[in-house]
Protein backbone atom coordinates (compact mmCIF):
# COMPACT_ATOMS: atom_id res chain seq x y z
CA UNK A 1 0.00 0.00 0.00
CA UNK A 2 0.99 3.35 -1.17
CA UNK A 3 2.28 5.44 1.77
CA UNK A 4 0.20 9.04 2.03
CA UNK A 5 1.66 12.43 3.10
CA UNK A 6 1.08 13.30 6.48
CA UNK A 7 -1.91 15.99 6.83
CA UNK A 8 -1.24 17.57 9.96
CA UNK A 9 2.64 18.72 9.77
CA UNK A 10 4.70 21.29 11.25
CA UNK A 11 7.76 23.14 9.13
CA UNK A 12 10.96 23.60 11.12
CA UNK A 13 13.21 25.55 9.26
CA UNK A 14 13.18 26.16 5.81
CA UNK A 15 12.80 23.46 3.79
CA UNK A 16 14.44 23.16 0.41
CA UNK A 17 16.54 20.44 -0.01
CA UNK A 18 15.55 17.38 -2.81
CA UNK A 19 14.96 15.01 0.37
CA UNK A 20 11.92 15.87 2.85
CA UNK A 21 12.59 14.36 6.24
CA UNK A 22 9.31 13.61 8.12
CA UNK A 23 10.50 13.19 12.32
CA UNK A 24 6.72 11.44 13.93
CA UNK A 25 5.97 13.92 17.16
CA UNK A 26 6.89 10.93 19.66
CA UNK A 27 10.16 10.54 17.56
CA UNK A 28 10.56 14.15 18.57
CA UNK A 29 9.34 14.03 22.03
CA UNK A 30 12.04 11.28 22.33
CA UNK A 31 14.32 13.18 21.69
CA UNK A 32 13.95 15.95 24.16
CA UNK A 33 13.47 13.78 26.93
CA UNK A 34 17.11 12.08 25.94
CA UNK A 35 18.23 15.91 25.28
CA UNK A 36 16.52 16.34 29.52
CA UNK A 37 18.36 13.25 30.55
CA UNK A 38 21.80 14.37 29.25
CA UNK A 39 23.78 16.91 31.10
CA UNK A 40 27.64 15.86 30.50
CA UNK A 41 27.75 12.86 29.32
CA UNK A 42 26.60 11.80 25.69
CA UNK A 43 23.54 9.63 24.84
CA UNK A 44 22.72 8.29 21.64
CA UNK A 45 20.19 6.98 19.70
CA UNK A 46 19.03 4.78 16.59
CA UNK A 47 16.23 6.08 14.24
CA UNK A 48 13.84 3.78 12.65
CA UNK A 49 11.51 4.30 9.81
CA UNK A 50 11.08 4.29 6.07
CA UNK A 51 12.19 5.81 2.69
CA UNK A 52 9.70 6.31 -0.21
CA UNK A 53 10.35 7.68 -3.31
CA UNK A 54 7.74 9.32 -5.94
CA UNK A 55 7.85 10.88 -9.07
CA UNK A 56 11.75 11.50 -8.35
CA UNK A 57 11.28 13.12 -4.84
CA UNK A 58 12.50 11.52 -1.86
CA UNK A 59 10.45 11.00 1.46
CA UNK A 60 12.20 9.99 4.66
CA UNK A 61 9.97 8.67 7.46
CA UNK A 62 11.47 8.50 11.11
CA UNK A 63 8.37 6.95 13.17
CA UNK A 64 11.06 5.23 15.89
CA UNK A 65 14.29 5.59 17.74
CA UNK A 66 15.86 2.84 19.99
CA UNK A 67 18.15 4.69 22.79
CA UNK A 68 21.83 3.00 22.62
CA UNK A 69 22.58 0.64 25.10
CA UNK A 70 25.93 2.56 25.08
CA UNK A 71 27.87 5.35 23.17
CA UNK A 72 31.24 4.75 23.72
CA UNK A 73 33.82 7.60 23.62
CA UNK A 74 37.80 7.63 23.51
CA UNK A 75 39.51 10.72 24.00
CA UNK A 76 37.58 13.19 21.18
CA UNK A 77 36.01 10.02 19.46
CA UNK A 78 32.79 8.20 19.46
CA UNK A 79 32.93 4.58 19.30
CA UNK A 80 29.65 2.22 18.87
CA UNK A 81 30.47 -1.03 19.36
CA UNK A 82 29.09 -3.79 17.64
CA UNK A 83 27.11 -5.59 20.57
CA UNK A 84 25.37 -2.26 20.95
CA UNK A 85 24.48 -2.39 17.08
CA UNK A 86 23.17 -5.85 17.14
CA UNK A 87 21.21 -5.18 20.22
CA UNK A 88 19.49 -2.18 18.69
CA UNK A 89 18.56 -4.45 15.75
CA UNK A 90 17.14 -6.74 17.92
CA UNK A 91 15.13 -4.03 19.51
CA UNK A 92 13.80 -2.73 15.92
CA UNK A 93 12.66 -6.23 15.09
CA UNK A 94 10.93 -6.81 18.37
CA UNK A 95 8.91 -3.49 18.51
CA UNK A 96 8.97 -2.07 14.81
CA UNK A 97 8.77 -5.08 12.50
CA UNK A 98 10.55 -5.05 9.12
CA UNK A 99 11.06 -0.99 9.77
CA UNK A 100 14.89 -0.35 8.67
CA UNK A 101 17.59 1.58 10.77
CA UNK A 102 17.74 4.98 8.87
CA UNK A 103 20.77 6.38 11.01
CA UNK A 104 21.37 7.84 15.21
CA UNK A 105 20.95 10.46 16.85
CA UNK A 106 23.51 11.87 19.74
CA UNK A 107 23.13 14.43 22.33
CA UNK A 108 24.57 15.84 25.46
CA UNK A 109 27.57 18.15 26.14
CA UNK A 110 26.99 21.86 26.67
CA UNK A 111 28.59 22.97 23.34
CA UNK A 112 26.92 22.15 20.05
CA UNK A 113 28.27 19.35 18.06
CA UNK A 114 29.81 19.79 14.49
CA UNK A 115 30.27 16.43 12.11
CA UNK A 116 34.20 16.09 11.90
CA UNK A 117 36.31 12.96 10.23
CA UNK A 118 35.23 10.60 13.04
CA UNK A 119 31.63 10.84 12.73
CA UNK A 120 31.82 10.87 9.61
CA UNK A 121 33.69 7.84 9.46
CA UNK A 122 31.85 6.36 12.17
CA UNK A 123 28.96 6.73 10.14
CA UNK A 124 29.89 5.34 7.02
CA UNK A 125 30.34 1.81 9.21
CA UNK A 126 27.23 1.84 9.91
CA UNK A 127 24.68 4.05 7.85
CA UNK A 128 27.07 3.50 4.24
CA UNK A 129 23.38 3.42 2.32
CA UNK A 130 22.80 6.68 0.85
CA UNK A 131 20.72 9.03 1.97
CA UNK A 132 20.95 8.09 5.86
CA UNK A 133 20.35 10.31 8.58
CA UNK A 134 22.52 12.21 11.40
CA UNK A 135 20.85 13.63 14.21
CA UNK A 136 22.47 16.34 16.84
CA UNK A 137 20.73 17.97 19.54
CA UNK A 138 23.26 19.92 21.58
CA UNK A 139 24.56 22.61 23.31
CA UNK A 140 22.65 24.92 26.05
CA UNK A 141 19.95 26.00 23.74
CA UNK A 142 19.57 22.47 22.49
CA UNK A 143 20.43 23.28 18.87
CA UNK A 144 18.98 20.75 16.51
CA UNK A 145 20.71 20.25 13.34
CA UNK A 146 20.07 17.12 10.64
CA UNK A 147 22.35 15.90 8.36
CA UNK A 148 21.90 13.41 5.45
CA UNK A 149 24.58 11.31 4.04
CA UNK A 150 24.53 12.21 0.13
CA UNK A 151 28.13 11.33 -2.17
CA UNK A 152 30.06 10.07 0.67
CA UNK A 153 29.70 13.57 2.63
CA UNK A 154 27.82 14.29 5.24
CA UNK A 155 25.73 17.33 4.38
CA UNK A 156 23.18 19.25 6.52
CA UNK A 157 19.97 19.63 5.55
CA UNK A 158 17.94 23.29 5.96
CA UNK A 159 14.78 21.95 7.64
CA UNK A 160 12.28 19.10 7.83
CA UNK A 161 8.96 18.38 9.22
CA UNK A 162 7.59 17.00 12.29
CA UNK A 163 4.19 14.97 11.48
CA UNK A 164 1.13 14.26 13.82
CA UNK A 165 -0.25 10.50 13.28
CA UNK A 166 -1.42 7.06 15.08
CA UNK A 167 2.29 6.07 16.37
CA UNK A 168 1.70 2.79 18.54
CA UNK A 169 4.88 1.01 17.56
CA UNK A 170 6.95 4.11 19.18
CA UNK A 171 4.56 4.34 22.23
CA UNK A 172 4.82 0.76 22.99
CA UNK A 173 8.73 0.88 23.16
CA UNK A 174 8.85 4.07 25.66
CA UNK A 175 6.44 2.33 27.94
CA UNK A 176 8.82 -0.47 27.73
CA UNK A 177 12.08 1.19 28.19
CA UNK A 178 10.40 4.22 30.63
CA UNK A 179 12.53 3.08 33.39
CA UNK A 180 15.72 3.41 31.55
CA UNK A 181 14.43 6.37 29.16
CA UNK A 182 12.79 8.54 32.14
CA UNK A 183 9.64 8.71 30.06
CA UNK A 184 6.04 7.82 30.49
CA UNK A 185 3.10 8.37 28.31
CA UNK A 186 0.27 9.73 29.66
CA UNK A 187 -2.12 7.33 27.72
CA UNK A 188 -2.12 5.17 24.72
CA UNK A 189 -2.84 6.60 21.64
CA UNK A 190 -6.65 5.69 20.18
CA UNK A 191 -8.97 7.07 17.48
CA UNK A 192 -10.19 9.17 20.07
CA UNK A 193 -7.02 10.93 20.67
CA UNK A 194 -6.19 11.43 17.27
CA UNK A 195 -9.90 13.38 16.98
CA UNK A 196 -8.97 15.46 19.69
CA UNK A 197 -5.73 16.16 18.04
CA UNK A 198 -7.39 17.11 14.99
CA UNK A 199 -9.89 19.30 16.47
CA UNK A 200 -7.80 21.32 18.30
CA UNK A 201 -5.93 21.77 15.02
CA UNK A 202 -8.93 22.56 13.62
CA UNK A 203 -9.44 25.30 16.19
CA UNK A 204 -6.44 26.73 16.17
CA UNK A 205 -6.68 26.87 12.14
CA UNK A 206 -10.22 28.57 12.29
CA UNK A 207 -8.64 30.98 15.08
CA UNK A 208 -5.71 31.55 12.74
CA UNK A 209 -8.13 32.27 9.98
CA UNK A 210 -10.48 34.80 12.08
CA UNK A 211 -7.31 36.78 12.79
CA UNK A 212 -6.03 36.92 9.46
CA UNK A 213 -9.81 38.10 8.19
CA UNK A 214 -9.29 40.81 10.74
CA UNK A 215 -5.85 41.73 9.61
CA UNK A 216 -7.50 41.80 6.04
CA UNK A 217 -10.32 44.18 7.28
CA UNK A 218 -8.31 46.32 8.83
CA UNK A 219 -6.03 46.98 6.19
CA UNK A 220 -8.83 47.36 3.96
CA UNK A 221 -10.02 50.04 5.78
CA UNK A 222 -6.93 52.02 6.31
CA UNK A 223 -6.25 51.96 2.94
CA UNK A 224 -9.97 53.13 2.47
CA UNK A 225 -9.65 56.29 4.71
CA UNK A 226 -6.55 57.00 3.19
CA UNK A 227 -7.37 56.70 -0.51
CA UNK A 228 -10.76 59.27 0.84
CA UNK A 229 -7.96 61.54 2.76
CA UNK A 230 -6.04 61.65 -0.93
CA UNK A 231 -9.70 62.38 -2.79
CA UNK A 232 -10.35 65.32 -0.27
CA UNK A 233 -6.56 66.76 -0.77
CA UNK A 234 -7.17 66.35 -4.19
CA UNK A 235 -10.47 68.32 -4.79
CA UNK A 236 -8.99 70.92 -2.36
CA UNK A 237 -5.77 71.28 -4.09
CA UNK A 238 -7.77 71.50 -7.60
CA UNK A 239 -10.46 74.17 -5.84
CA UNK A 240 -7.75 76.38 -5.16
CA UNK A 241 -6.21 75.86 -8.55
CA UNK A 242 -9.57 76.52 -10.29
CA UNK A 243 -10.32 79.42 -8.82
CA UNK A 244 -7.11 81.22 -9.17
CA UNK A 245 -7.73 80.18 -12.81
CA UNK A 246 -10.93 81.91 -12.86
CA UNK A 247 -9.92 84.94 -11.19
CA UNK A 248 -7.78 85.59 -13.80
CA UNK A 249 -9.71 84.74 -16.64
CA UNK A 250 -12.20 86.95 -15.34
CA UNK A 251 -9.48 89.74 -14.67
CA UNK A 252 -8.09 89.41 -18.75
CA UNK A 253 -11.80 89.41 -19.84
CA UNK A 254 -12.68 92.57 -17.63
CA UNK A 255 -9.50 94.25 -19.09
CA UNK A 256 -10.24 93.29 -22.82
CA UNK A 257 -13.67 94.90 -22.44
CA UNK A 258 -12.44 98.28 -21.18
CA UNK A 259 -9.84 98.12 -24.26
CA UNK A 260 -12.57 97.38 -26.82
CA UNK A 261 -14.83 99.90 -25.40
CA UNK A 262 -12.16 102.58 -25.04
CA UNK A 263 -11.15 101.82 -28.62
CA UNK A 264 -15.01 101.85 -29.99
CA UNK A 265 -14.79 105.34 -28.34
CA UNK A 266 -11.59 106.51 -29.91
CA UNK A 267 -13.17 105.20 -33.53
CA UNK A 268 -16.56 107.14 -33.28
CA UNK A 269 -15.60 110.34 -32.27
CA UNK A 270 -12.94 112.57 -34.09
CA UNK A 271 -10.83 115.01 -32.40
CA UNK A 272 -11.47 118.42 -32.90
CA UNK A 273 -8.07 118.77 -35.16
CA UNK A 274 -9.49 115.91 -37.20
CA UNK A 275 -12.31 117.58 -38.15
CA UNK A 276 -10.65 120.94 -39.16
CA UNK A 277 -8.30 118.58 -41.38
CA UNK A 278 -11.03 116.84 -42.95
CA UNK A 279 -13.44 120.46 -43.64
CA UNK A 280 -9.94 121.84 -45.67
CA UNK A 281 -9.65 118.53 -47.11
CA UNK A 282 -13.37 119.05 -48.19
CA UNK A 283 -12.87 122.69 -49.62
CA UNK A 284 -9.38 121.27 -51.53
CA UNK A 285 -10.98 118.68 -53.02
CA UNK A 286 -13.86 120.84 -54.14
CA UNK A 287 -11.62 122.45 -55.59
CA UNK A 288 -9.58 120.25 -57.40
CA UNK A 289 -12.66 118.73 -59.07
CA UNK A 290 -14.06 121.81 -59.79
CA UNK A 291 -10.24 122.94 -61.77
CA UNK A 292 -9.37 119.29 -62.80
CA UNK A 293 -12.76 117.16 -63.54
CA UNK A 294 -11.27 113.93 -65.04
CA UNK A 295 -8.60 113.26 -62.52
CA UNK A 296 -9.60 111.05 -59.72
CA UNK A 297 -9.11 111.75 -56.27
CA UNK A 298 -6.90 109.19 -54.58
CA UNK A 299 -5.91 111.48 -51.63
CA UNK A 300 -6.69 109.79 -48.31
CA UNK A 301 -7.72 111.80 -45.05
CA UNK A 302 -4.40 111.98 -43.17
CA UNK A 303 -6.57 111.93 -39.94
CA UNK A 304 -7.28 108.04 -39.94
CA UNK A 305 -4.31 107.90 -37.45
CA UNK A 306 -6.18 105.11 -35.02
CA UNK A 307 -3.35 103.06 -33.58
CA UNK A 308 -3.90 99.32 -33.61
CA UNK A 309 -5.50 97.41 -30.80
CA UNK A 310 -3.29 94.39 -29.67
CA UNK A 311 -5.00 91.71 -29.53
CA UNK A 312 -5.46 89.97 -25.85
CA UNK A 313 -4.57 86.65 -25.51
CA UNK A 314 -7.46 84.34 -24.99
CA UNK A 315 -6.98 82.02 -21.72
CA UNK A 316 -5.86 78.52 -22.38
CA UNK A 317 -8.99 76.32 -22.79
CA UNK A 318 -7.08 73.59 -21.30
CA UNK A 319 -5.84 75.46 -18.30
CA UNK A 320 -7.98 73.52 -16.13
CA UNK A 321 -7.04 70.08 -17.81
CA UNK A 322 -3.65 70.70 -17.55
CA UNK A 323 -4.24 71.77 -13.96
CA UNK A 324 -6.16 68.50 -13.39
CA UNK A 325 -3.73 66.70 -15.09
CA UNK A 326 -0.82 68.25 -12.22
CA UNK A 327 -3.01 66.85 -9.66
CA UNK A 328 -2.11 63.90 -7.52
CA UNK A 329 -4.09 60.90 -8.17
CA UNK A 330 -4.44 57.72 -6.21
CA UNK A 331 -3.47 54.93 -6.90
CA UNK A 332 -5.56 52.00 -6.41
CA UNK A 333 -3.39 48.97 -4.50
CA UNK A 334 -4.32 45.01 -5.93
CA UNK A 335 -5.65 43.48 -2.94
CA UNK A 336 -3.01 40.44 -1.87
CA UNK A 337 -3.47 37.10 -3.41
CA UNK A 338 -4.17 33.70 -1.87
CA UNK A 339 -3.23 30.38 -2.30
CA UNK A 340 -5.43 26.86 -1.16
CA UNK A 341 -3.15 24.28 -0.14
CA UNK A 342 -3.26 21.15 -1.63
CA UNK A 343 -2.36 17.71 -1.20
CA UNK A 344 1.19 17.26 -1.48
CA UNK A 345 1.93 21.39 -1.36
CA UNK A 346 4.73 22.74 1.25
CA UNK A 347 6.12 26.42 1.41
CA UNK A 348 8.56 25.45 -0.96
CA UNK A 349 6.57 23.87 -3.75
CA UNK A 350 4.24 27.05 -3.35
CA UNK A 351 6.89 29.62 -3.43
CA UNK A 352 8.71 28.23 -6.21
CA UNK A 353 5.30 27.53 -8.29
CA UNK A 354 4.07 31.39 -7.60
CA UNK A 355 7.24 33.05 -7.40
CA UNK A 356 9.75 30.58 -9.43
CA UNK A 357 11.97 30.09 -6.27
CA UNK A 358 11.95 30.00 -1.98
CA UNK A 359 12.94 33.52 -1.79
CA UNK A 360 9.37 34.47 -0.24
CA UNK A 361 8.65 31.05 2.05
CA UNK A 362 9.62 33.77 4.88
CA UNK A 363 7.17 36.52 3.80
CA UNK A 364 4.56 33.75 3.48
CA UNK A 365 4.91 32.62 6.99
CA UNK A 366 4.73 36.15 8.22
CA UNK A 367 2.08 37.71 6.05
CA UNK A 368 -0.56 34.36 6.87
CA UNK A 369 1.22 34.63 10.88
CA UNK A 370 2.77 31.04 10.93
CA UNK A 371 4.56 31.68 14.49
CA UNK A 372 3.95 28.34 15.78
CA UNK A 373 6.35 26.06 13.05
CA UNK A 374 4.70 27.35 9.91
CA UNK A 375 1.77 24.83 10.04
CA UNK A 376 -0.06 24.16 7.13
CA UNK A 377 -2.73 21.84 6.26
CA UNK A 378 -4.96 20.83 2.82
CA UNK A 379 -7.97 23.20 2.32
CA UNK A 380 -5.90 25.80 4.45
CA UNK A 381 -6.03 29.28 2.61
CA UNK A 382 -2.67 30.87 2.18
CA UNK A 383 -2.03 34.75 1.79
CA UNK A 384 0.43 35.43 -0.74
CA UNK A 385 2.59 38.28 -0.77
Amino acid sequence: MERQLPKNVRQIGNVSDSSKIYVEDYVDTFFNQLCEKADQEMIGAFLVGEKVQEEEQDYIYIYGAIQMQELGVKGKDFVIEDSVWKKACETCKEYFGNAEILGWFITGGEQSLEVNHNITKLHQKYFSREKSIFVTKTGREKEEKFYIYKYRNMMECGGHYVYYEKNIEMQNYMIATRKRIGFTPSEIIDDRAIKTFRSMIREKTEKTEQKNHSRLVYTLSTFLVLVILVIGVTMINNYDKMQHVQDSIDQLAGNDVDEENQTDEDETLPTQGEIVEQQGDETLSDKEDTENPDETDTSQGEGDTDDPVEDVPAPDSDGEENIEADSPVSSVVPEPESYVVKKGDTLETISRQIYGDISKIAEICELNGLEDGNLIFIGQKLLLP
